[in-house]
């Protein structure tokens, strides 16, 4: 086996982390020849629960677990990783405002991103998960200057996800017939899954789905909100699904996409597509090599898509003015 890869996992303890570890332990996204070092980050009160998870991880027996510790200490959780995952953070309560919810979730994200910088490999890439995760990801990257720009993403996966499972859907297909499937902007009611560069089978979504209504009227307001329907239905928040997308995004960073495929994540903007430069963006993505990315620069954007990726962009704008004071150097 080569060397371990070391992923650093944080609010470990909860539903998300829990579903998130073991998949990673198990081989799955790094390949079965790759061992995994898991570190658990988790608040104080919860370490004698996080204990009990470590004990079903043993009892795994996982061939790729290389080993697993947890920690309430950010600096010793983030040492020397390769891979953070932020899921912990700040939920949303009764009354919050979405700018509240920021306000509240600045500090938390302020400290791992100096640890994330003080303590993680030079090479680290970061996902953030925890909502509102494009602005989350702005404030602990600007404070972690010691890591590469682009190696920051807030994670989109699983509105891509969604998305591409009700095209398959409607269309009558399996979801793996659906390619290209891009979300542009924030991971809020204001992102815009773009239908219209999306393929099924090959084909454009619009050529595939006739339906046109629909997909402006049904499709987009959907995605956009599944995450409140979830919520509505279950009592709870997504979890499976929203682990399973941040385990579908490192794969994707990790390996090589698929020729005429694409990945969503929040990325930095250098102005690809008008988006104001430094914003945490989502965009289409795709790997050559599962090292490095880029956006892609193909996609067709006309009159009704640039009004909604715009406005994406100043949702995020104004969030970001929200935290100005909490933002560090590297901005």
């Amino acid at each position: 086996m080569s060397r371990p890869v070391r992923v650093a996992v944080s609010g470990a303890n909860g539903n998300i982390g829990y579903a998130l570890i073991f998949r990673l332990a198990s081989g799955q996204i790094f390949g079965p020849n790759t061992p995994v070092s898991l570190r658990l980050l988790e608040v104080s009160q919860f370490l004698p629960n996080l204990g009990g998870t470590i004990m079903e991880l043993e009892d795994c027996a996982f061939p790729t677990l290389s080993d697993v510790k947890a920690s309430d200490k950010a600096e010793e959780a983030f040492g020397d990783a390769d891979w953070v995952i932020l899921v912990g953070g700040m939920p949303r309560k009764d009354g919050m405002t979405r700018a509240d919810l920021i306000r509240a979730n600045g500090p938390i994200f302020t400290g791992q991103g100096k640890a994330i910088n003080e303590s993680a490999s030079a090479d680290a890439r970061v996902l953030v998960v925890a909502n509102p995760c494009n602005t989350n990801c702005l404030i602990a990257k600007s404070h972690a200057p010691r890591i590469k720009p682009e190696n920051w993403f807030a994670m989109t996966r699983l509105d891509q996800n969604r998305a591409a499972s009700l095209l398959a859907d409607k269309a009558g297909v399996n979801v793996g017939q659906v390619t290209r499937m891009n979300i542009w902007g924030n991971h809020s009611d204001t992102q815009y899954p773009d239908y219209k560069n999306a393929q099924i089978g090959g084909k454009l979504v619009t050529e595939v789905i006739s339906d046109h209504s629909w997909l402006e009227e049904t499709f987009i307001p959907t995605v956009a909100k599944r995450g409140s329907a979830v919520i509505k239905a279950r009592g709870a928040s997504s979890a499976a699904s929203a682990a399973n997308a941040a385990l579908g995004h490192v794969h994707s960073a990790v390996n090589p996409t698929a020729a005429g495929d694409c990945f969503s994540a929040g990325v930095v903007s250098n102005g690809e597509y008008g988006v104001p430069s430094g914003l945490i963006y989502s965009m289409p993505l795709f790997s050559a090599d599962g090292k490095t990315y880029k956006v892609l620069t193909d996609f067709t954007i006309d009159d009704a898509a640039r009004a909604r990726i715009d406005a994406s962009a100043a949702e995020l704008v104004s969030e970001r003015d929200v935290v100005k004071d909490l933002l560090g150097p590297a901005v």
